[in-house]
């Protein structure tokens, strides 16, 4: 029997990769914050445009397709849908919207999950939409040659409800836990949902909806202005990969979360670089790369390197970088610390005593 315990999160025992990258993306998102207070109309607009990709990306993950028509049409509401895929995708899209407007006030418990369950069926008229399985399931593959196998064999239906009453009760434990950083716990979270499988059908999108309330509750609301479910479309080979690589041993207590983990911080990762070269062109309104660069510096709560700004600004030159923050240092804007390669730079206000 699998015991839910994240005490493993706690800092000092983690790989300095994944400790880089939560540090990036909490960088990332303080940018965000800055930008989003003073850009309101280019995040409206964006906000539209992620709405889209995300109740398109979440359900094609799944095999549930449509037209890019039809996918607007639906999820703006100018049309009912037309087919079992269509009300697929109008109950997705339904679960996703009270996300977004509803997070703050929303619990993560069970009750919740089998709402947003209920919630994202129920037009589709699923028999068991908002209940736990009745009956065992699997997780199968189909190869190249059209053989099923099983990939893995979730908890069984008897012991579902006890499964998530400890996966909740372990997730709270671990969110008050100031040692626990929410980034990583997320992942673990959600490979824990999947390997219980508890519903009979939609768990896969049922995790995505969860993942997205996960990170609203954590202060990360970046999904909401770029598809975190259009981003594993991209790449779902990678995600299913890594899913199955940290779920062996599961039931035995044996397996490794690094894998998932590595692959949703990397997905949040290059949600937060889609963020920015969307941020710089939508609706034909170019932001200019000196601007980025201020914005950049400016917004991080973390002193930054010139690399560090490359890597968040690919489309920007080296040398534009490095005028622009001898330009900002000069001006006062900023204050510079350490020499050569250790060489950082940070917003003169959070600098003043």
């Amino acid at each position: 029997m699998h015991i839910f315990d994240y005490s493993f999160l706690e800092e000092g025992f983690l790989p300095a990769e994944m400790v880089n990258l939560t540090a990036a993306i909490t960088a990332f998102n303080a940018i965000s914050t800055g930008r989003r207070e003073r850009y309101a109309g280019v995040y409206t607009e964006l906000e539209k445009i992620a709405r889209v990709q995300s109740v398109k990306g979440s359900n094609a993950i799944e095999g549930i397709v449509t037209t890019d028509a039809r996918i607007k049409e639906i999820v703006n509401e100018n049309s009912a849908p037309l087919n079992h895929s269509e009300c697929e995708i109008a109950g997705y899209r339904n679960a996703l919207d009270e996300i977004h407007s509803r997070h703050a006030e929303m619990i993560i418990n069970e009750d919740m999950i089998r709402h947003l369950h209920l919630v994202m069926t129920e037009i589709a008229g699923y028999q068991l939409s908002g209940c736990y399985k009745t009956e065992d399931n699997i997780i199968q593959e189909i190869d190249m040659r059209g053989r099923r196998r099983i990939r893995f064999v979730p908890v069984a239906a008897s012991d579902t409800q006890d499964a998530m009453e400890q996966l909740i009760l372990a997730y709270r434990e671990a969110r008050d836990n100031p040692r626990i950083n929410q980034l990583l716990l997320i992942p673990c979270v959600v490979l824990d949902f999947l390997c219980i499988h508890p519903f009979s059908d939609g768990n896969g999108r049922v995790s995505r909806l969860l993942t997205l309330l996960l990170l609203y509750k954590g202060g990360f609301d970046v999904c909401k202005y770029v598809s975190f479910e259009e981003q594993i479309n991209m790449a779902k080979d990678y995600y299913y990969e890594s899913l199955q690589d940290s779920s062996k041993g599961w039931h035995e207590n044996e397996n490794s979360y690094f894998e998932f983990m590595k692959n949703f911080l990397s997905t949040l990762y290059k949600c937060y670089k889609e963020l920015d070269k969307h941020f710089s062109t939508v609706n034909g309104k170019k932001i200019s790369k000196s601007e980025r660069i201020e914005q950049t510096v400016l917004n991080s709560v973390l002193p930054v390197s010139k690399a560090e700004i490359c890597d968040i600004l690919p489309d920007v030159s080296p040398t534009t970088v490095e005028a622009v923050l001898g330009r900002m240092t000069k001006d006062g804007k900023i204050r510079k610390m350490g020499q050569g390669r250790a060489t950082r730079y940070a917003n003169a206000k959070y600098m003043k005593q």
